[in-house]
C-alpha cells in the first residue's frame, strides 16, 4: 500500500498517519506492545539496530512500536521533520528547555505562559544560571528589544493559558533567528487542526497530547516536534532522563487523536457561540476569547489560526473569587477540574488549575483576575451547554 498523506486532508491524516504497517497479525489498529525489550537472534543486527543503522527496537525507555507510532501521526500532522514523546506535557516542556541550553544561556518568553512553565523560568532554570527574561506577552515591540540584545531559546505560547491572548508567530520567530535563537511553540490549545506554527517559522512545537489530542481525559503524554537535528538532541536528553511515554498511555492518545479533527471542529464551533452569548451576558465582566472581534490580537488570530478559534475561553465574573465559587457548582454539563481539551466540558478558577502553584499576587503581576474562569467546552449539544450557563449564571 502507498498512501502519500503529504496530499491528503488533515483529518485523513489524523486517521491513517502512523500506522501504515504492516502491523501485528494484520491487525488494523496499531497493537499496545507491552514488551521492556525486543529480543535479537543475531549479535551482528542486535548491535546494528542499537546503533541506529537499522529500523528496530531495543529498549522501551528508549523506543516502542506503539509509541513510534504516536509520533509519526503527530509528526505528519504537524508536517514536522521529526517527533519525539515524553510521559507528560511538563516532560516535553522541561525536556526541550534543559537539553537544549547550557549554564549561562538566555531565554527570552512571556509572563503568563501556562504556570509549570512560568516555574520553571523562575525557579528552576536559575539554578543552573540560565537567566530568562519574561516579557509583556502582547508587547512584540518590547518582546523584539529583548530578543535582539541575544537569546538561546525564545519560547512562546500561543493561545496562552488561560488568557487566550495571542502571539504573533511569524514575526517574533523572525526576530529569532536574526539573533541565532531556537524558536519553539507551545501548541497545545491551537491543536495542528487550527495553527502550524513550524509554517509561520517556529523551530519546534510542543504539544501536551493529554489534552486535546488524546481528547477523552484518561492519557497523560507529551510530543516534541520540528527540525530533525533539534528532535534528535531532545530525544537523547529524554531516553537518558526517562520520561518515557508508557505504550499503554500511547495507544489511548493514538485512539483519541483518530477524531481529532470532528472534536476541533465542533468544539471549534461551540466555543465561539459561548464566547458571544458570554459576551453579552450582564453577570460576565469580560470575555478571552481570539474569536471574538473584541479581543485584541483577532486580526493576528485570524491570521495565523485558520482552522478555527479552539476550544478553550476564559471570563471574569462581577463579583470576585466568591462568586466564582457559587457560580461553579451549578454547572450540570461541567467537571470541576484540573484539565481541558476533553470531550466533555471542564472548567475551574486559575487558582486551582493552571496556575496553582503559583501565588496570588504573581497571577495579578501576569494578568489573571482570581474571579476569572477557565471554560473548555466539550463536544455536548451547544444548546445544552449555553442553558446549563444560563441557569447557573442567574442561581449564581
Amino acid at each position: 500500500m502507498n498512501r502519500d498523506l503529504s496530499k491528503a486532508g488533515i483529518g485523513t491524516q489524523a486517521v491513517w498517519a502512523g500506522e501504515e504497517g504492516p502491523l501485528l497479525q494484520h491487525s488494523t489498529q496499531v497493537p499496545i506492545v507491552q514488551s521492556v525489550s525486543f529480543g535479537y537472534d543475531d549479535l551482528d543486527d542486535w548491535q546494528a539496530v542499537a546503533l541506529g543503522q537499522k529500523p528496530g527496537h531495543i529498549y522501551s525507555r528508549n523506543t516502542n512500536p506503539t509509541v513510534a507510532a504516536l509520533e509519526e501521526k503527530v509528526r505528519v500532522l504537524e508536517g514536522a521533520e521529526a517527533a519525539t514523546s515524553m510521559a507528560s506535557g511538563m516532560a516535553a516542556i522541561s525536556n526541550t528547555i534543559f537539553s537544549l541550553v547550557r549554564p549561562g544561556d538566555r531565554i527570552v518568553s512571556v509572563k503568563d505562559s501556562y504556570g509549570g512553565t512560568n516555574q520553571l523560568f523562575r525557579e528552576f532554570l536559575p539554578q543552573i544560571n540560565v537567566v530568562s527574561f519574561l516579557c509583556d506577552t502582547t508587547d512584540f515591540a518590547a518582546i523584539e528589544a529583548e530578543i535582539a540584545k541575544g537569546c538561546k531559546l525564545l519560547y512562546l505560547e500561543t493561545p496562552t493559558n488561560p488568557t487566550l491572548k495571542v502571539i504573533d508567530i511569524e514575526r517574533l520567530a523572525h526576530k529569532g533567528h536574526q539573533v541565532g535563537a531556537t524558536v519553539v511553540t507551545d501548541n497545545t490549545f491551537a491543536t495542528p487542526i487550527n495553527q502550524h506554527p513550524l509554517q509561520l517559522g517556529s523551530d519546534l512545537v510542543i504539544h501536551s497530547a493529554t489534552k486535546y489530542l488524546g481528547g477523552h481525559a484518561d492519557a497523560l503524554g507529551g510530543i516534541v516536534c520540528g527540525r530533525k537535528d533539534l528532535v534528535h538532541a531532545i530525544f537523547h536528553y529524554r531516553e537518558i532522563t526517562g520520561a518515557a511515554l508508557d505504550p499503554f498511555a500511547a495507544y489511548l492518545l493514538l485512539r483519541g487523536l483518530k477524531t481529532l479533527a470532528l472534536r476541533i471542529e465542533r468544539q471549534n464551533a461551540s466555543t465561539l457561540e459561548i464566547a458571544h452569548f458570554l459576551e453579552a451576558h450582564a453577570a460576565v465582566a469580560r470575555v478571552f476569547y481570539p474569536g471574538l472581534a473584541s479581543h485584541a490580537q483577532h486580526e493576528i488570530a485570524k491570521k495565523q489560526m485558520p482552522g478555527g478559534f479552539g476550544g478553550m475561553l476564559s471570563f471574569v465574573l462581577h463579583g470576585g473569587y466568591n462568586q466564582v465559587k457559587r457560580f461553579l457548582p451549578k454547572l450540570n454539563y461541567a467537571h470541576r477540574a484540573a484539565n481541558l481539551g476533553a470531550v466533555e466540558t471542564i472548567v475551574g478558577p486559575p487558582a486551582t488549575t493552571s496556575h496553582v502553584e503559583v501565588s496570588a499576587a504573581d497571577r495579578a503581576a501576569m494578568g489573571i483576575p482570581e474571579a476569572l474562569v477557565r471554560y473548555s467546552a466539550g463536544i455536548e449539544d451547544v444548546g445544552d451547554l449555553l442553558a446549563d450557563l444560563t441557569q447557573a449564571l442567574g442561581s449564581a
